[in-house]
């Protein structure tokens, strides 16, 4: 059972975005600007003075409010790190051409570079990039949801990307352009995206609409109870977790009644938010902080998981294990026992709640875990060992993961950004990556 990933190729033409580097320079005054020298300034340009030649004490004072940093894993904090340690070691020797001009740390993005408004550009005390890693690159951000990206597809044999929103939208990307190729109207928010053959399932509230995107054929397949969730597809069978605590399951039907209702799944007490399938299992993550393990082929509930304390928002299969996360702030590993049950294995501790999990081997073959965290990243780990391989950062929270083959993978955040990443052939250092995007709607 190794990492579940979509099913489709497609090709991303690459495109030079050099301009995320470029950032306007201020005009200045005589008079310095009491805001910048408090690190609040947020204008762009301003027309005071922003002089990073002042007194030492009074650089400093500006950029000791602003340069927190933590060790999230250890070797990979500020101390470890040679451009950090080496401008540290600048600034206790009291080298002032070296305070002009201070190496970004690794940890933490410029919020006011995100919303271009930084005006301090090299100065910044904060990293100015939409992630840190060196094996790993950014090729497109797709604009035009208005609400939060809450399903993204990629349908077998197609050159088609599908996202769905909050905005009560999906949209329709082509592969090779990035463009925007069509926007239909759902008239409802989008819960979740799952796609099987030709078939693309989207999740809504009492209802879940299917196409065929090879003969257009559509339906609103009725049934459940408040908002769809989270949709899996195997065995033939359509999953479908919703808001009440159910889980529906139709079966392929025929011509004339394509999707056969078979009897729900019962037994969370809560809305059913996160699915998975592996080894002839259905897993079932609930509000009600707990997992369910149904057989796909009796569809009974054959053991119940408690262990988090907050909701499971999403869960994976990977190699013999289950993994969960919660907002908790925990990732859960799930192994088997000698009676063929499931417990915790391993526990990772985050310092932020969990969203969304997903899984994928990167140039080299390496299985990564993708962690969407509730502070705006999304962390790489490295499996088993949990080693941390990068960051990518947002303006909002991340809901949605999803992987390719070729080494792509998706982000969709809460602001309504399609974010295209990829894995690099061989490792580059971060200076060499040059950040990519392709046209967008």
């Amino acid at each position: 059972m190794g990492i579940q990933t979509a099913r489709s190729n497609v090709g991303w033409l690459q495109k030079s975005a050099a301009h995320y580097n470029q950032l306007p320079t201020a005009p200045t005054s005589r008079k310095v600007c009491t805001y910048w020298l408090k690190g609040k300034c947020n204008r762009n340009p301003c027309r005071f003075l922003h002089d990073a030649s002042l007194p030492r004490n009074v650089y400093h004072r500006a950029a000791k409010q602003s340069s927190y940093m933590r060790e999230d894993c250890p070797g990979k904090g500020p101390e470890s790190s040679p451009v950090n340690s080496a401008s540290s070691t600048s600034r206790e020797r009291g080298d002032s051409s070296k305070d002009k001009n201070p190496q970004k740390p690794q940890e933490k993005v410029c919020n006011y570079w995100m919303s271009d408004n930084c005006v301090k550009g090299n100065a910044c005390p904060f990293l100015h990039s939409w992630f840190h890693g060196i094996d790993f690159a950014l090729l497109a951000k797709l604009e035009g949801h208005k609400k939060g990206v809450s399903g993204i597809s990629l349908p077998s044999g197609s050159n088609k990307l599908y996202s769905g929103s909050k905005d009560g939208t999906a949209r329709i990307w082509d592969c090779h352009t990035g463009q925007c190729v069509q926007v239909i109207n759902l008239g409802g928010e989008v819960g979740c995206f799952t796609c099987e053959g030709p078939w693309v399932f989207v999740g809504m509230p009492n209802t879940v609409k299917a196409w065929n995107i090879q003969n257009g054929a559509s339906y609103d397949i009725s049934g459940p109870v408040g908002q769809v969730h989270a949709m899996e597809v195997a065995n033939n069978m359509l999953f479908a977790g919703a808001q009440d605590g159910t889980i529906l399951v139709w079966k392929e039907g025929s011509e004339a009644d394509t999707f056969q209702m078979a009897a729900p799944l019962r037994g969370h007490t809560w809305g059913v938010v996160s699915l998975t399938v592996g080894r002839d299992r259905l897993y079932s993550g609930s509000i009600d902080q707990t997992i369910r393990v149904w057989d796909l082929h009796t569809l009974e509930c054959v053991q119940e998981l408690v262990g988090h304390t907050d909701v499971v928002m999403s869960l994976l299969c990977w190699d013999q294990y289950l993994l969960s996360c919660s907002l908790d702030q925990t990732v859960k590993i799930w192994g088997a026992t000698e009676d063929c049950s499931l417990e915790v294995v391993y526990t990772h501790h985050e310092d932020h709640g969990i969203l969304a999990l997903s899984g994928m081997l990167d140039a080299g073959g390496k299985p990564v875990l993708l962690c969407a965290c509730i502070d705006n990243t999304v962390r790489l780990y490295e499996l088993p060992s949990f080693t941390e391989r990068g960051k990518i950062f947002s303006r909002r929270e991340v809901r949605t993961l999803q992987t390719a083959p070729g080494g792509l993978f998706f982000t969709g955040d809460a602001a309504g950004m399609l974010t295209v990443w990829n894995w690099l052939d061989s490792p580059k250092s971060q200076e060499e990556q040059l950040p990519h995007s392709m046209e967008s709607c």
